[in-house]
């Protein structure tokens, strides 16, 4: 039914995450053409890539929640099965006709007949192959069950391949940072530490720990901030952040980066969600305007208030200087203060002038 050719096409996918979606629309002809389906499934996220044809209809069904409560999944874990099976092969119809998932989504949508496997990867994850068959066309036929077994062991070597390429991945980004000097560390989804550089490590413990929950800063202002980007990074938004942490007695102020990597929704089989990056605060030397913008993803208004206001001038002069109202400075200024995790104007002075904060001060 499958010539070698699509062997070949499903380890160039290992490689390349964007080809998942042909081989999956490949495969899936096969039972019909209603659309394949590729996810990971683990405590931090689900990770997920389809055949174009299902790809609307499949964020739909996670939108909506039919994914929390999908029944698949967890019969086809119990089963424990080497193979590709089919759902009529653990659900009975009266359980497909009450099951809200197969009633009220599947079959509504034109649906509900699949094949699919599970197999487990060294990363933790639980990888699914799940391809959908038109409702009115009956159950998937033995003979395609068959085809796609030939094919298991390929798609399981892929993942492998591809897990094994993630982590390569990681050590080279974090050696390429060591390279410029900086300290870095590439994360799981939920904070946890995948591959870290000598710079990064050498600033443990003293700057932060590595649990298996995940990263926690030692600073614990810093770390609220960076729970909160944590979080937001797990919706794959595409935002930088940028969390500053004060100066002790034995080191310079800090600011830490944490950045999506790129590719990484699409990329199904990788643990490499973040990557973390500090930059020391020189002492005594306030950044410019175009290296603040950068560190706190200030807008080009803000960088340059940030800048005078480490450079000790005052919001009225500023104002002046600029020739715009005070008003709209103290706005600025306050989004400054926000973005930088601080509520004082004179923390923010001593931050940018590599100095410790103060516990107490008077208020910006």
């Amino acid at each position: 039914m499958f010539d070698d050719a699509l062997t070949d096409r499903i380890y160039e996918a290992a490689v390349v995450p964007e080809l998942w979606p042909k081989v999956l629309a490949e495969m899936s002809q096969a039972v019909g053409g209603a659309g394949g389906v590729l996810f990971t499934t683990n405590v931090d996220r689900m990770r997920w890539t389809t055949s174009p044809d299902i790809h609307e209809l499949f964020l739909e069904f996670l939108r909506d929640g039919w994914a929390a409560i999908n029944p698949r999944p967890g019969r086809l874990g119990a089963a424990n099965y080497a193979g590709f099976v089919r759902d009529n092969e653990f659900f009975t119809e009266e359980e497909m006709q009450s099951d809200p998932v197969y009633r009220d989504f599947l079959r509504k949508k034109g649906l509900g007949w699949a094949t699919g496997t599970m197999f487990d990867t060294p990363s933790g994850d639980s990888i699914i192959f799940s391809f959908e068959r038109a409702h009115a066309d009956g159950p998937v036929p033995l003979h395609v069950v068959k085809s796609f077994d030939k094919l298991r062991p390929h798609l399981a070597r892929g993942a492998l391949l591809s897990a094994r390429l993630g982590l390569e991945r990681a050590t080279a980004m974090t050696a390429a940072l060591e390279t410029l000097g900086l300290p870095g560390a590439v994360l799981r989804p939920n904070g946890a530490l995948l591959q870290v550089n000598q710079l990064f490590e050498a600033l443990m413990p003293a700057f932060a720990r590595d649990f298996s929950e995940r990263l926690t800063l030692n600073d614990v202002a810093a770390d609220a901030l960076f729970s909160d980007a944590l979080a937001r990074s797990k919706l794959l938004a595409p935002s930088v952040n940028s969390i500053p942490i004060a100066a002790t007695e034995e080191r310079l102020p800090l600011i830490v980066h944490l950045l999506p990597i790129r590719g990484a929704a699409h990329d199904v089989f990788s643990q490499a969600a973040s990557l973390l990056v500090v930059t020391p605060v020189d002492r005594g030397a306030v950044p410019k305007a175009k290296v603040l913008q950068g560190l706190f993803d200030l807008t080009p208004a803000e960088a340059r208030v940030a800048q005078a206001i480490g450079e000790a001038q005052t919001v009225e002069t500023l104002a002046t200087a600029s020739g715009v109202s005070l008003e709209t400075i103290r706005t600025q200024l306050k989004s400054v203060l926000a973005k930088t995790g601080l509520s004082r104007q004179q923390e923010l002075v001593h931050l940018l002038a590599g100095k410790a904060l103060p516990l107490n001060g008077p208020t910006g």
